[in-house]
């Protein structure tokens, strides 16, 4: 017997309470987290810049940005508190099986090739009543994101009815693009009942690499305007860089960022085997000087020339087969689906008819729901799996400002980072542990004592 044929028996059992364990778990998490944030709330009291920064850094700006810096550590307590009581609303009142006998509702108002006949549909059908649902519950702290917090510190461009306009698209993209993707993942279980790991893995491998090719190019258009870079200066600054380190620049683009938010940014997408697509924040070259600009695009060309994009695939994919084949230890466990409310391989096959049922019977497996569950369960690994994830990005973000460094542009860059942090009031001063788990790029003072940066001028 394999390790996991052993798992799967041992976990098949109704004495295990599977409700407490994903109940205490998300608690847990939940306390974890506030207690960094409540570290991370205390180290931003302490009214001191860091001293790499006492002369970049002028008072105003640092009590701005760590009056931003509390709001938010507020808000995302708010929002993770009302996201734990959702949770265990879910759990402890048996919504799953309301919620797949609501989408199984809806399907029979359509015609009869559209109706929730099979377990794959009837999934199909759970998830676009469970993203509406939540969507909708999710308004408020939307809402208040946009239109309060990054109003009052200055940030938000949004409108309202750009604001809508994105909910609509996000909700009709999720359905014509989410749908067939989960219609494929939960078909390999269909067809694959006892040896789905390798094909769910490469399946994911396979979306992955598609979307990270094309949400650039047909996605991202749909929510944002992408123009040519003009030719001129830093557009000759930009492509002597790419030609000088063999960097095989497809096109430049300016993206309208400022319609949402006055926050500035840059980046690069595309694979090894695929076109590569500089991409500038417009707040970033209306507000930053060529040399910055071409310094901050260094470090991005770093994360290429570092093979960074590509080690981070091959990390998912090892996470994604880690995770499914662990999976395999509950995704056919009929008391763990019993514990929520589903009763599997019943002789009464048909859903009871009652308004809302708390336990619905099905003669195939909500695999869907299963793995849903089953990450919960994981919460304490994804928790210590989100630490090694945070450091190796880290890693990977001294590397590519060493690579800028070893190219000449370690002031620019230094200079370029030290305004991106003023107009972007983030943080001055992290709380370790609190960088450790949430942190996927190193502070700024991190960044500069590293680059070696010594200040030139004396801010009032």
């Amino acid at each position: 017997m394999t390790v996991f044929e052993t798992l799967q028996t041992i976990c098949d059992s109704p004495n295990i309470p599977w409700k407490n364990i994903i109940i205490g778990f998300s608690a847990g998490q939940f306390l974890f987290e506030t207690y960094i944030s409540y570290r991370q709330y205390k180290s931003l009291s302490s009214n001191k810049l860091p001293a790499v920064l006492e002369n970049e850094i002028d008072q105003e700006t640092f009590e701005k940005s760590e009056a931003y810096s509390k709001a938010k550590i507020r808000f995302s307590i708010v929002s993770d508190l009302y996201a734990l009581i959702q949770k265990i609303a879910f759990v402890k009142f048996d919504l799953f099986p309301r919620l797949w006998h609501l989408g199984n509702k809806v399907s029979t108002i359509l015609p009869v090739q559209y109706r929730a006949v099979s377990t794959i549909a009837q999934s199909l059908w759970f998830l676009l009543v469970l993203s509406n649902i939540s969507t909708v519950a999710e308004l408020p702290f939307s809402y208040y994101s946009h239109f309060v917090l990054e109003e009052k510190f200055g940030f938000n461009k949004t409108t309202m009815k750009i604001w809508i306009t994105d909910m609509i698209k996000s909700t009709l993209l999720g359905v014509a693009i989410g749908g067939p993707i989960l219609y494929g993942f939960l078909k390999i279980f269909d067809l694959f009942e006892t040896n789905f790991l390798w094909y769910v893995c490469l399946f994911l491998l396979v979306v992955q690499i598609l979307a990270m090719t094309l949400i650039p190019v047909y996605i991202m258009p749909l929510f944002n305007t992408f123009t040519p870079l003009e030719d001129g200066e830093l557009k000759q600054s930009i492509e002597k860089l790419a030609k000088q380190v063999g960097f095989p620049l497809d096109k430049i683009f300016v993206i309208d960022g400022s319609k949402r938010s006055s926050h500035s940014n840059a980046y690069f997408t595309g694979l090894p085997f695929t076109s590569k697509r500089i991409v500038l924040f417009d707040t970033l070259v209306n507000s930053n000087s060529v040399e910055e600009i071409t310094a901050v695009l260094a470090h991005e060309i770093g994360h290429w020339q570092k093979n960074h994009v590509l080690n981070m695939v091959v990390f998912s994919q090892l996470h994604t087969c880690a995770i499914f084949s662990l999976f395999t230890s509950v995704y056919r466990n009929i008391s763990f689906y019993e514990t929520f409310g589903f009763v599997i391989d019943a002789t009464e096959t048909t859903i009871p008819e009652v308004a809302i049922p708390t336990k619905v019977f099905t003669t195939g497996f909500p695999i869907i729901i299963g793995f849903m569950l089953f990450n919960d369960l994981l919460t304490p690994l994804e928790c210590s799996m989100q630490f090694a994830m945070s450091l190796l990005s880290r890693i990977q973000e001294y590397q590519a400002d060493a690579y800028a460094k070893g190219l000449g542009f370690s002031k620019n860059l230094c200079r370029a980072l030290i305004d991106l942090q003023i107009k972007n009031l983030s943080t001055m001063n992290v709380d370790s542990l609190y960088s450790a788990y949430h942190y996927s790029h190193p502070t700024l003072a991190e960044r500069l004592t590293a680059l070696g940066y010594v200040s030139e001028k004396k801010k009032a």
